[in-house]
């Protein structure tokens, strides 16, 4: 995912109200289903439906095959010709990430739209089982939901083991933006065994100043990339994440995409941080004066 897009996606994330939903209707598998949002259409590709996929929308770039499908539009805006031209008996949209006036649209044309949420880490294996009942493919969604849940629980106990350390998260860099606690990628550092600095911050994902980082003092830094640039910290010497060399990147697509590449997302965050643990292993890491989030 392009970051432009990813920004815009995250910024929306479960910010986005009064939209309708249709839940699923016992009237057999879909065959023929649209997806409105990337990370669905990996998951239905996960859940081993790839095969009755019709339709996605621009950015459905993994796995390799979502490339080759029809593109009606993005994921907030629909071409309401090219969708009706994929002839689709199921549209899975995304709760919270496309715009409600979309969904509503497409509920009036009659279409059967079922909306998922991506609110917490839990939610993919949430939308594993229902993407599984809605295309037939039950049984394998609820092994890879569990697979997905059993790994979430073991970083869960071993975030409980580690030295908790100060993260500041960086989604670009002019403007500076990171991401607030109730964003997945917080949850994601708190599984590392980390503190979100900006987790007392209720938007998703806001801008924040210069000063308002150095104030904060990370210890970690990390940066989505594409577009993750560091350059700009080293200025800042007394920064403890200068001054420890804690300066990392991240592949945007696997940890802002609700998806079970978030495993991968969430390997790469807790390896950055088991490496400033190893290098400094008595430095001292005072609270930031914030209340995360739980």
């Amino acid at each position: 995912m392009k970051l432009l897009p990813a920004m815009l996606v995250a910024a929306c994330l479960g910010g986005c109200t009064g939209e309708r939903h249709e839940g699923p209707a016992d009237i057999g598998p879909a065959s023929r289903i649209v997806t409105l949002a990337p990370h669905l259409t990996e998951l239905v590709f996960t859940v081993g439906a790839g095969n009755q996929l019709v339709g996605v929308v621009a950015h459905s770039d993994y796995p390799e095959a979502a490339q080759s499908l029809p593109v009606i539009g993005d994921a907030f805006r629909i071409d309401p010709e090219r969708l009706a031209a994929v002839e689709p008996d199921l549209v899975l949209a995304w709760a919270g990430g496309n715009p409600a006036e979309t969904v509503n649209q497409l509920l009036d044309r009659g279409y059967r739209v079922v909306s998922l949420p991506a609110d917490a880490l839990t939610d993919v294996a949430a939308n594993l089982v229902q993407i599984g009942a809605l295309t037939g493919h039950e049984t394998v969604a609820r092994a890879m939901a569990d697979e997905y849940l059993q790994v979430l629980e073991q970083r869960r106990r071993q975030s409980m083991t580690g030295r908790p350390l100060r993260v500041f998260y960086q989604i670009s860099p002019q403007p500076l933006y990171t991401v607030g606690g109730r964003h997945p990628i917080s949850e994601m550092i708190r599984l590392c065994g980390g503190q979100n600095v900006f987790a007392d911050l209720e938007q998703l994902a806001p801008a924040v100043s210069l000063e308002a980082v150095l104030a904060r003092d990370p210890q970690v830094i990390i940066a989505a990339m594409p577009g993750g640039e560091l350059q700009q910290w080293h200025r800042w010497a007394d920064m403890a994440a200068v001054a420890g060399e804690a300066l990392y990147t991240v592949d945007a697509s696997l940890v802002s995409r609700p998806s079970t590449r978030m495993l991968q997302g969430l390997q790469q965050l807790c390896a950055h941080l088991e490496a400033v643990r190893i290098s400094s292993p008595d430095a001292e890491t005072p609270p930031v004066a914030i209340e995360p989030r739980p």
